[in-house]
């Protein structure tokens, strides 16, 4: 079975991009174009993992975080962060509200899905090995 991701991107070509490249490596793939959109998915498809821009309009990614932490079935879910912001005090942010780890942009296509890889549980990863 494919583990699902949920990619939270207002952008459309990050979106295609990161999406292509994890389908690519054998993962389902569903996006959301917001944090409401990502927060109202995420309780229907049950993710692996979820992917979070930082800047999205209406409400931010740190918020989108916060909630998907204070709900009960999405909680569990490790976030990963894709930002432009990489200072000490943005990772700090980042990390405080919920993430468990982020990726700077511009993507590496050629390691963003290992990148990621690192935080689905073993039993998600492609045909269920160890990442």
């Amino acid at each position: 079975m494919k583990a699902r991701i949920l990619v939270i991107e207002d952008n459309e070509q990050n979106l295609y991009m990161e999406t292509f490249l994890l389908e690519k490596h054998g993962y389902e793939v569903v996006g959301a174009r917001d944090g409401r959109e990502g927060l109202e998915l995420a309780s229907r498809i049950e993710p692996a993992l979820i992917v979070l821009d930082i800047q999205l309009p209406a409400m931010d990614g740190h918020e989108v975080a916060r909630r998907f932490k204070q709900q009960p079935e999405t909680s569990d879910i490790p976030i990963v962060a894709v930002t432009s912001y990489a200072m000490n005090k943005d990772r700090e942010q980042i990390l405080a509200s919920g993430c468990e780890g982020y990726i700077e942009k511009p993507i590496n296509p050629a390691s963003f899905a290992s990148e990621l890889e690192r935080y689905l549980p073993a039993s998600a990863a492609p045909n269920g090995h160890e990442p």
